[in-house]
């Protein structure tokens, strides 16, 4: 009796990971292996200002739900203690946190990810995390469009100048 009930939140775990493998758009596996609480707690606390589910999981289940889910290539990454990061709206933020948080925590590694549901290796999620946040991209967007209407503001008002100091004279 006591195994099924196992058996049934086992599925359960494993049916979770599958729906979060396919609904983010950025997962992120990470080994953990050294960091102390105080580290992890303030991974997580980064993790979820941005709105990034962090957990740390058995690797048999997340084989499981990756084979449930078609992405059995991420099986290679799951050795040791694994713990995954889960973007359903933000690719760019799971990337820049980790990598940021790599830099100064040599015991967290990244091993692989998905990106858009594409299995990406440690160079691509370096590449992700470099790029600038979807905030900074809209700003960069914005700079760019006003650039014409100000630049086009800039001319219209030199010309009303011009023409009233040929109207005084």
């Amino acid at each position: 009796m006591g195994n099924a009930k196992v058996r049934e939140q086992k599925q359960q775990l494993v049916s979770e990971v599958v729906s979060k493998l396919r609904e983010s758009s950025c997962t992120i596996v990470a080994d953990y292996r050294g960091l102390n609480v105080a580290q992890v707690t303030e991974l997580r606390k980064q993790l979820r200002e941005a709105g990034v589910e962090f957990q740390v999981l058995k690797n048999t289940l997340v084989r499981r739900a990756t084979a449930e889910a078609e992405l059995t290539e991420l099986d290679t990454a799951l050795t040791g203690p694994t713990a995954i990061a889960f973007s359903k709206e933000d690719v760019v933020a799971p990337a820049k946190i980790l990598s940021d948080f790599a830099k100064k925590n040599d015991k967290l590694s990244i091993k692989a990810g998905i990106v858009e549901g594409k299995i990406v290796d440690i160079s691509q999620i370096k590449e992700l995390a470099d790029l600038p946040s979807r905030e900074g991209l809209l700003s960069m967007l914005l700079s760019v469009l006003q650039a014409p209407v100000r630049n086009f503001a800039l001319a219209v008002k030199a010309v009303a100048e011009k023409q009233e100091s040929g109207a005084e004279a």
